[in-house]
């Protein structure tokens, strides 16, 4: 239990002393005196965490990924979108059940996100796509999209329908290989 340190066993005595039913009987100057010191020192248990440069305000870990690309001051709409969740199944999936699949998402194995760009031309459209972020530009919309599943950033494909303005894009999931998610 490599993370356990003084703050973590400070945080449990801290706990432990307000889920204690004996500081009861003290009256109520007591309860205040004694909710006074246990918020201090819940207070210093949570400011003593070790970073691993002191002049971190976060780590890697507390920052979303694609937060780089949130503009507050960027007045585009967001364009409307939706995502479908594919599976390819074959005829031995439906009838025989051969390869166990059913028709939840945890047997899709891509994600087809729709993008509708009225009045946007295919040279204007700007795409950057992360392994959970897809980064849309265009002279008229914005769309910064936190993806529900991790997907190959390298691995997906994107076709722009000039007729209806829109822009399909298609990534592929990236799972563990178990005995679902086989190649």
């Amino acid at each position: 239990m490599e993370g356990l340190g003084v703050s973590s066993v400070q945080h449990l005595q801290a706990l432990s002393s307000l889920l204690s039913t004996q500081h009861g009987d003290e009256g109520d100057e007591g309860d205040e005196d004694f909710v006074r010191r246990t918020c201090i020192s819940v207070y210093l248990a949570s400011t003593s965490r070790e970073k691993k440069n002191n002049k971190d305000i976060w780590s890697e870990e507390e920052v979303a990924e694609g937060s780089q690309y949130d503009d507050l001051a960027d007045p585009r709409p967001q364009p409307e979108y939706e995502i479908l969740l594919k599976q390819s199944v074959g005829t031995e999936d439906l009838f025989l059940g051969l390869n166990r699949k059913d028709p939840s998402s945890m047997c899709c194995e891509a994600m087809l996100v729709k993008i509708k760009l009225p009045d946007t031309e295919a040279t204007d459209v700007v795409l950057d796509v992360k392994e959970k972020f897809l980064d849309l530009r265009t002279p008229k919309y914005k769309l910064g999209l936190h993806l529900p599943h991790p997907t190959h950033s390298h691995g997906g494909t994107a076709r722009f329908f000039p007729e209806s303005g829109a822009l399909e894009v298609t990534l592929l999931f990236k799972r563990p290989m178990d005995e679902i998610n086989m190649p």
